[in-house]
């Protein structure tokens, strides 16, 4: 399957549905490592001003529309394309690897939270091999020592809670290391699989204002979305006529 995407002000994101996303990084890890990103307006805001994060952005093996914005930017553009939710496409590939007796590693968030992340994937989640798992908490001095550790364990698929943009740089400078491995940054996921965050009702999800839900449980959200969010979709407008 190839690629089938549209560029959002200078970015492209693919046009894949859920279920197409999956396959395609699945059928693409066989040959080569790969790294998908959960794309939203707030990074495309940062890599504007961030060249590194820009070309990660531009070369990513797969860009899912994550964010509200995003979707909303598509359909601005005539494009009605449904929005995959990091957090749930990073877990379907966890299922993958498990019903492939495929190891896994997870790297962030706090000792704490890891470990009930953990805890809980392989309650709900049978035959789940989880071979390595580093909390985020460490300094740069220690990646190659974490790095060599993981190597060792040879997982499938490393799953990076460091946060952006530091997932994204992380998993761009070691990916090459590794065989026909699957990467992908999830941000605050590891928080909500340890159950210290809640994921928004799925009512909100369905008419796509888990972003509302999260700004009304964590207010301070709202100077990091605004003005991002507004001025993104003014772009978006302007680039459209």
């Amino acid at each position: 399957m190839g690629r089938k995407h549209k560029e959002i002000l200078g970015y492209n994101v693919d046009l894949l549905s859920f279920n197409e996303a999956i396959d395609f990084i699945i059928n693409k890890s066989q040959k080569e490592s790969t790294q998908t990103i959960t794309i939203n307006p707030e990074m495309i805001a940062y890599a504007d001003q961030n060249e590194e994060f820009a070309k990660i952005l531009k070369t990513a093996d797969l860009v899912i529309p994550d964010g509200f914005g995003i979707q909303l930017a598509l359909r601005i553009y005539g494009i009605k394309q449904e929005r995959i939710p990091g957090i749930e496409f990073a877990r379907k590939i966890i299922e993958y690897c498990a019903s492939q007796s495929m190891p896994i590693a997870l790297i962030g968030a706090k000792k704490e939270t890891l470990a009930k992340a953990c805890k809980k994937l392989k309650e709900d989640i049978p035959n789940l091999n989880i071979v390595y798992a580093k909390d985020g908490y460490f300094e740069d001095t220690e990646e190659r020592q974490i790095i060599e550790q993981i190597k060792e364990v040879k997982p499938k698929l490393i799953l990076a809670a460091l946060g952006v943009p530091k997932q994204e740089l992380f998993i761009r400078k070691y990916m090459k290391e590794f065989e026909k491995t699957i990467f992908i940054g999830v941000g605050g996921s590891f928080d909500v699989w340890s159950g210290e965050v809640k994921r928004a009702p799925i009512m909100f999800r369905k008419m796509g204002l888990e972003w509302f839900w999260r700004l009304i449980n964590a207010p301070a959200r709202f100077r990091r979305m605004f003005p991002t969010l507004p001025i993104f979709l003014f772009k978006v407008i302007i680039n459209r006529k």
